[in-house]
């Protein structure tokens, strides 16, 4: 099994993990704080990550280039954009039919990556993508009345929309980050992905810590008093972030979101087991989906 299959599942574990932990610090907190402390508290660990490959192994640290400034920018300003428009989501009634779409994230990565890296992912890849991300969207609405109506009404809905534009610019922000660690050329995967961690998390810190400053200083006492969980979120936001960009610098980025989508697994699995909830014919539907996407994509690489 190739390394980059290993490294998705195991970052994807990572993230379901953080996710839950994020749910958590709801309770005490805002959006934004539960946002921050992913790249707030998670900065100390990618830098020690570079230190360990640098002191401990011996690796050279790579020197950005511009192109490199240039490919972080746009990849860390766009996952806030896009994570900002996920959460409004949460503002709607009828939010689990925009969450679908934003789930287009592999499809429009791949899209992405064509444009900007003229990478083309192949017919098997591009077939195993659209499995599992209808798989992923059927999750998404199991619990919404389904109909041809509703399903044709939901295509220029308002949450439609803000649905797809969140997964654009989470798309933009995959192919952005293996570009920017591509452009390091080097000494490896993990030092290109590290160094690229670092200075992503690094600018993504000192915006949401400038915006709050601004505009919404009672979060920070709020993060303060809340500073073990979110040390927690931040230690392994980060870990699955650097399995994230090890990942990409070694897979197309709409391949490794496709194989990514088994965080979804890994979710429906906590709701049975942990939570004692029920699923439906959708749900199973959607992870049987999911399932034979992954199996595809495994297939064909």
């Amino acid at each position: 099994m190739e390394a980059w299959i290993v490294i998705t599942i195991v970052a994807a574990f990572l993230q379901n993990l953080r996710s839950a932990a994020q749910k958590y610090l709801k309770r005490v907190m805002g959006t934004t704080g539960a946002t921050f402390v992913r790249f707030g508290f998670g900065l100390p660990f990618a830098a020690l990550y570079v230190l360990i490959l640098h002191l401990a192994i011996g690796y050279p640290i790579p020197s950005p280039t511009p192109m490199f400034f240039l490919w972080v920018v746009i990849g860390g300003v766009s996952q806030i954009a896009a994570t900002f428009l996920l959460v409004y989501l949460f503002s709607f009634r009828n939010f689990a039919v925009g969450t679908a779409y934003s789930r287009t994230e592999p499809i429009q990565a791949a899209i992405f990556g064509l444009i900007l890296l003229h990478e083309s992912a192949g017919v098997g890849p591009l077939f195993a993508i659209a499995i599992s991300v209808v798989g992923v969207m059927l999750i998404s609405v199991a619990h919404v009345e389904m109909s041809w109506r509703n399903l044709f009404a939901s295509l220029v809905s308002r949450t439609a929309l803000i649905g797809l534009a969140s997964g654009t610019f989470f798309g933009v922000s995959a192919v952005t980050y293996r570009a920017a660690s591509l452009s390091l050329g080097g000494p490896n995967f993990m030092m290109q992905a590290a160094t690229t961690l670092l200075y992503t998390i690094l600018l993504q810190t000192l915006l949401m810590l400038g915006w709050m400053l601004w505009r919404d200083r009672a979060e920070l006492g709020k993060i303060g008093k809340a500073w073990k969980p979110s040390l927690f979120v931040g230690a392994v936001g980060a870990t699955a972030s650097f399995g994230w960009f090890m990942a990409m610098t070694l897979q197309q980025a709409a391949i490794v979101k496709a194989l990514a989508q088994i965080e979804m697994l890994f979710t429906i699995a906590s709701s049975v087991w942990f939570f004692r909830e029920r699923i439906n014919r959708t749900e199973i539907a959607g992870c049987l989906l999911i399932t034979a996407g992954i199996i595809v994509l495994v297939l064909v690489n």
